[in-house]
């Protein structure tokens, strides 16, 4: 699932306050909260890249799908079909349904 893989939001983001010492920020804790925000980007792009895949089989599968429908088997009437079936019940029961 996707929000199992972000660990951050934009607003945590952008509300992250860092403690300061003696010359500034700690390097380790900025270093460790850039770290997780890096670890964000690489799940977004994954995710991404899933979803891109996933489009593009989704749209092959529609196009297939498109092209079935346009073909002459696609036509085939309500009368085609219930020949069909007639014929079915003929080779299936023979002349026992029409005893």
């Amino acid at each position: 699932m996707i929000s199992d893989k972000i660990r951050l939001t934009a607003k945590e983001i952008l509300e992250k306050e860092f403690k300061s010492s003696m010359r500034g920020y700690r390097q380790e804790e900025v270093d460790k909260f850039l770290d997780t925000i890096i670890k964000d980007y690489e799940s977004f792009h994954q995710i991404i890249e899933d979803l891109q895949q996933e489009n593009m089989r989704l749209k092959k599968q529609m196009e297939d799908m498109q092209k079935k429908q346009t073909s002459p088997q696609a036509n085939t009437t309500n009368f085609d079909i219930l020949k069909r079936l007639s014929h079915l019940e003929k080779h299936v029961f023979g002349s026992k349904l029409y005893d």
